[in-house]
């Protein structure tokens, strides 16, 4: 595709948490920009700055990981409950870290534009600072309303008293969830961009799939892949039925799983698009690029929600008729294998993901955002 005619060449900041799931949603978009003719730059937790690079965008070292910022939580309140550690966390340590880190550099990289990834608020904080628009790119659910109450004093700071309607995703958001599973939230904000859920995946080869059977993609993201008990439940489960079964497990290592049936293969990284392409069914953790992907094959899908928001698409798709979920110890190789073996046979679900298919291809493709991202500078 030819580059697009646009109103003015701007530069554009990308930035996002140093893990694939923050990083991954924001590519397609980053390369329409480019490809339009505007500059694009990153900013990342420096453990990812190498990764940005490696796409072919100049990057920046800026805030922590996660992890770092679990330690440091950790750090000051010892074995506290679970809230208190995430409030710290997301509503000090991590934003705090991406505003010292990208205040300085915003001068520098005089950027028109600001995009972040929902939870890298510091980002927004900055640009706000700077006076500098920003938007925030949705790459999940909004906080419930009781959690959001819940961060919303420890995260005033960053609003000087003008809060905005989410404190992760500001009053201008991009929106890649298609209406039939839409988070509500997000459409109440005062300005909403679509665009259609755009795979982007590592340049890695497809696995060879010899068999003419039902192929069942199965895998748990690219944070939850060490739930090694899980991934054996359901391989034990779909190893009784007869479809073959491909396991990603990201950058995990695939030998910790140890034996497996003869109809079972386990990798690292998938061209997943392509996998989608290949498969009957889906079994995951109900992160949002799988859940997209999924849908966007018009295929149904198994949920064995990990954590954040994954319990809530599990819900979601449950509700709607797209797939079916089990949940911690539900989670048993009997489980696994007659919910994904009524997947396999009861065409409603497929039916469903199919309708859901139609209404994503029918989703603003990244290049019509940039044409309206260059409206906002």
């Amino acid at each position: 595709m030819s580059p697009i005619t646009t109103l003015k060449k701007v530069r554009i900041l990308f930035s996002c948490r140093p893990a694939y799931g923050h990083l991954f949603p924001l590519i397609p978009l980053a390369r329409a920009a480019r490809d339009a003719g505007h500059d694009v730059v990153f900013t990342t937790g420096p453990s990812f700055v190498d990764q940005v690079r490696g796409l072919g965008f100049a990057a920046h070292p800026a805030g922590i990981s996660i992890g770092e910022a679990e330690s440091e939580a950790r750090r000051r309140h010892g074995d506290a409950d679970v809230a208190t550690l995430g409030i710290t966390m997301f509503a000090d340590v991590l934003p705090r870290a991406t505003l010292e880190d990208l205040a300085p550099l915003l001068p520098r990289l005089r950027p028109d534009l600001v995009i972040y990834e929902q939870s890298d608020v510091g980002a927004a904080k900055a640009a706000r600072d700077a006076g500098i628009p920003f938007v925030s790119h949705v790459i999940g659910r909004s906080m419930p309303p009781e959690i959001m109450a819940a961060f919303a004093p420890a995260m005033a700071w960053m609003w000087d008293g003008d809060e905005p309607v989410d404190p992760m995703m500001g009053d201008t958001a991009i929106d890649i969830w298609p209406d039939a599973v839409r988070d509500p939230e997000v459409a109440k904000l005062p300005v909403v961009i679509r665009q259609r859920p755009t795979p982007f995946d590592l340049d890695v080869p497809m696995p060879a799939l010899g068999s003419s059977r039902p192929l069942v993609y199965l895998t748990l993201g690219t944070v939850a892949f060490g739930a090694t008990d899980v991934l054996r439940a359901a391989i034990d489960g779909l190893a009784r039925l007869p479809v073959d079964v491909l396991v990603a497990v990201g950058p995990g290592d695939p030998a910790l799983l140890g034996e497996v049936p003869d109809s079972v293969h386990v990798t690292g990284f998938v061209p997943q698009a392509k996998v989608l392409e290949r498969a009957s069914l889906v079994v995951h953790h109900g992160g949002t690029g799988t859940v997209l992907g999924t849908l966007a094959a018009g295929l149904p899908q198994l949920v064995l929600p990990q954590g954040a928001d994954q319990f809530v698409n599990a819900d979601v798709l449950a509700e709607k008729g797209a797939g079916r979920k089990l949940l911690g110890e539900e989670i048993t190789a009997d489980a696994v294998a007659d919910a994904a073996g009524h997947l396999l046979d009861d065409p409603a679900a497929r039916n469903v993901a199919a309708k859901v298919a139609d209404e994503i291809a029918g989703m603003p493709e990244p290049a019509a955002v940039v044409e309206q991202l260059e409206k906002l500078t």
